[in-house]
């Protein structure tokens, strides 16, 4: 067994109680990746004499980051100005028509590079080509649910399929010695005819696995589902068949009313993804995060993709999630500092239903765990005590580039914060030099076509 002390000047485990530990220390096996133990340093130190120790001057542990929500992409900062409907027609949709394999899997490398950078450890990603996906997260190391952005429609007959989700299923879940789990995807009820919704929840059901789409996140879906099914979005999806799986995880939610609250709490196995950065962008709205806590369903925290989000922080979205609550309610006590930090560790674990797993730092529990730098002036002054502001610094002065170490399933994958796994400035050319290709095929397409609306039945 070969065992690593970490040891910070503080550790926070993101258990329930929210203690702090003061000169505190995790051990970890890294033969297993597994955590040991959690405490002051010297009796850890005491239990286990022959570990090596890793001391981390003015830093501070914490569980790694949950992003439960993002795509991969490479449209950064030329997919701006409308409303998640136009934006998909005018830019997106164009872009999954024309996109190649490997454009894609160019695009995931860069993304869990930052991610990881940033101290993000577990990504949910619903994305293209994903056998790419796979190998990028298996190099660079990070922890991945991977989601196949899948459409069976005629009018969006170009994205995946419930065939390509499956064989993902078949070759990739469990990969990556366990770091590595396959969901079946769907972009939204809108993409899918019926058929693909029996398909969808079979799967889920075959291999045991979840399930996790779009709802919810325009106020026009409401209308729009209401036009064609006479039902709200969490009714058709009950309707449907598809919260009758293991694992349900819904993205955005902005319009979810007090009935669908009700529903997704009562179901119990429905995990919802806040993603205000993106909401905000696109102009979706304000999703009732604070109501769907107090009803007991797990909230977890996503950056949404790098085109409508512009980066994959989770620090920017823990600040940005607290005052969008604070702004939309009126209310300077919404979303508090450990409200907010909970959904971005064990909360957002739990709506993956990986709790026991992951999203807090514990004895038995995967050592995904990162140091963030606290000899910066955003983090000064720094208290413990009566006056404890550390919480409170994490979410509203953290940056993701405070992140000095990154550690998932026990191996360091950013160190000194520098990515180990990869090298940076390779996954950054490749991405820059496929853009053109990929634009020019893009703009080749939209010359000869209308932009497709949703498709009707």
């Amino acid at each position: 067994m070969a065992i690593l002390l970490l040891h910070a000047d503080h550790v926070l485990p993101m258990t329930p109680d929210h203690h702090v530990i003061c000169d505190g220390a995790v051990a970890v096996d890294t033969s297993t990746g597994r955590i040991l133990g959690v405490d002051t340093f010297a009796p850890l130190h005491a239990a286990y004499p022959q570990a090596s120790v890793q001391r981390l001057e003015r830093q501070l542990l914490m569980p790694g980051l949950i992003n439960g929500h993002c795509h991969s992409g490479i449209l950064r900062g030329t997919a701006e100005g409308l409303p998640v409907w136009q934006w998909l027609q005018a830019y997106i949709d164009p872009m999954h028509r024309v996109i190649t394999p490997r454009e894609a899997e160019i695009a995931s490398r860069l993304c869990y590079a930052e991610a990881l950078l940033s101290g993000t450890t577990t990504i949910v990603d619903m994305w293209r080509y994903m056998e790419g996906s796979a190998r990028a997260a298996t190099e660079l190391g990070i922890r991945a649910v991977l989601v196949p952005y899948v459409a069976e429609h005629p009018d969006h007959d170009y994205f995946e399929t419930y065939a390509s989700n499956e064989s993902l299923l078949q070759h990739w879940h469990g990969g990556a010695n366990g770091r590595i789990s396959v969901w079946v995807g769907l972009e939204h009820l809108f993409y899918a005819v019926p058929a693909a919704w029996q398909r969808a929840a079979a799967l889920a059901r075959d291999y045991h696995t979840g399930f996790h789409t779009h709802s919810n996140e325009a106020y026009s879906d409401i209308g729009e589902m209401q036009r064609r099914y006479g039902l709200r979005p969490v009714q058709a999806l009950e309707k449907f068949g598809l919260l009758d799986v293991p694992r349900v995880m819904l993205a955005h939610g902005c319009w979810l009313d007090d009935a669908e609250i009700a529903l997704i709490a009562a179901r119990g196995n429905i995990g919802v993804v806040h993603n205000p950065t993106s909401n905000m962008k696109l102009a979706s709205g304000a999703a009732p995060v604070e109501k769907l806590i107090d009803a007991g369903v797990p909230v977890g925290l996503g950056s949404d993709g790098e085109k409508e989000n512009n980066n994959l922080d989770m620090f920017e979205e823990m600040k940005i999630a607290s005052l969008l609550a604070k702004f939309a309610g009126m209310n300077a006590a919404a979303l508090d500092a450990w409200c907010v930090m909970d959904m971005a560790t064990l909360g957002g674990a739990r709506t993956l239903g990986m709790e026991h797993e992951i999203g807090s730092l514990e004895t038995g529990k995967a050592a995904d765990i990162i140091a963030i730098r606290t000899d910066t002036p955003r983090m000064t002054p720094l208290l413990t005590g009566e006056y404890l502001n550390l919480h409170h610094n994490i979410v509203h002065a953290v940056q993701g580039g405070d992140v000095a170490l990154t550690m998932v399933a026990g191996k360091i994958v950013v160190e000194n914060g520098q990515l180990r796994t990869g090298v940076l400035q390779t996954l950054m050319q490749d991405a820059t030099e496929a853009i053109p290709a990929l634009f020019a095929r893009r703009a080749a397409w939209l010359a000869d076509h209308q932009p497709v609306t949703r498709g009707s039945e």
